[in-house]
């Protein structure tokens, strides 16, 4: 029981990773039709690359946003990140349902969880509950490298997008797409933004930006494939200063809907993260031994 709730754990970050689009910065060279539609495609595309400059060079804000996968999960998370030398930050987790609530719950917290991000790997607190079956220990940490060793094709993609899922990706992606759109001014939280639009195929820019090799690329396509992923939805509204105060995706999955929304404020803000004590922690993947050997003399 134990152990296939932390495979399910793991599967679940695996495929929330999978799923997120992350491109390269590039738009597109196009040059059909007529003047006037090639000038009205390059407006919206010279614009986002100064977003994407600003936003990127910024380091670090403050991140609110809710994510929901079909029957999977959805979850609410709070908090700030830096990514001025690859990613760190602490985030607060909430599962509000699917089955990934209900795995999260079994192991103690109540669907509620921190986590500590760094540049080589990320801990979760697991709550009182997980740490009876540890010895006390309340915290996983999470190496890229293993989960990536772990998930097969999907692992790779999803320790490059850890590692490198900063608010400027949802930028890149649109630059991306080739057929980013301005759809005009809006009102988010109070900031008036200029709102953006496009449609990506997650296999092909995942294609385009990973380094998986010919089989690996094959089989991560496969699993979105199985999954039902084909094409994302992304939209993002940029405020005066071009920087980006809102991104949303949506697409389609066997399991149901994928819709994410997340919200970016206070560009520059100090974030401070500490790894959890040794003496209060477990690696995923000693755990996941220690799971699979109680399994075997269980049996």
């Amino acid at each position: 029981m134990r152990t296939s709730t932390v495979r399910r754990v793991g599967l679940s970050v695996a495929v929330a990773a999978a799923l997120t689009s992350v491109a390269a910065c590039g738009g597109s060279d196009d040059k059909n039709g007529s003047d006037g539609a090639a000038v009205s495609k390059a407006q919206p595309i010279a614009a986002l690359l100064a977003v994407q400059k600003k936003t990127g060079g910024a380091n670090s804000a403050k991140v609110e946003g809710t994510t929901s996968m079909g029957s999977t999960m959805s979850m609410k998370q709070t908090g700030s990140l830096d990514w001025s030398d690859g990613i760190s930050g602490v985030m607060e987790i909430k599962y509000t349902g699917g089955s990934m609530a209900d795995a999260m719950k079994q192991i103690g917290g109540g669907g509620t969880m921190q986590a500590r991000y760094f540049k080589d790997g990320y801990a979760a607190n697991m709550g009182d509950a997980f740490a009876q079956q540890t010895g006390g220990k309340h915290w996983i940490n999470y190496s890229y490298d293993d989960l990536a060793e772990l998930s097969g094709a999907s692992g790779e993609v999803m320790k490059d997008q850890m590692q490198n899922t900063t608010p400027d990706q949802g930028v890149k992606a649109l630059l991306a797409s080739g057929d980013v759109k301005k759809v005009g001014q809006e009102d988010v939280r109070g900031v008036t933004a200029t709102h953006y639009s496009g449609t990506v195929d997650v296999a092909e820019l995942t294609a385009k930006n990973s380094e998986l090799d010919a089989g690996q690329l094959a089989a991560f396509k496969k699993q979105l494939s199985d999954a039902g992923v084909s094409t994302e939805k992304v939209d993002i509204w940029v405020d005066e200063d071009d920087l980006l105060v809102k991104k949303t995706e949506r697409g389609q999955m066997k399991t149901g809907e994928l819709n994410s929304t997340v919200f970016y404020s206070d560009y520059g803000t100090k974030v401070s993260v500490e790894r959890p004590p040794a003496s209060d922690s477990v690696d995923f993947k000693e755990f996941l031994k220690q799971q699979q050997g109680a399994a075997g003399s269980a049996s």
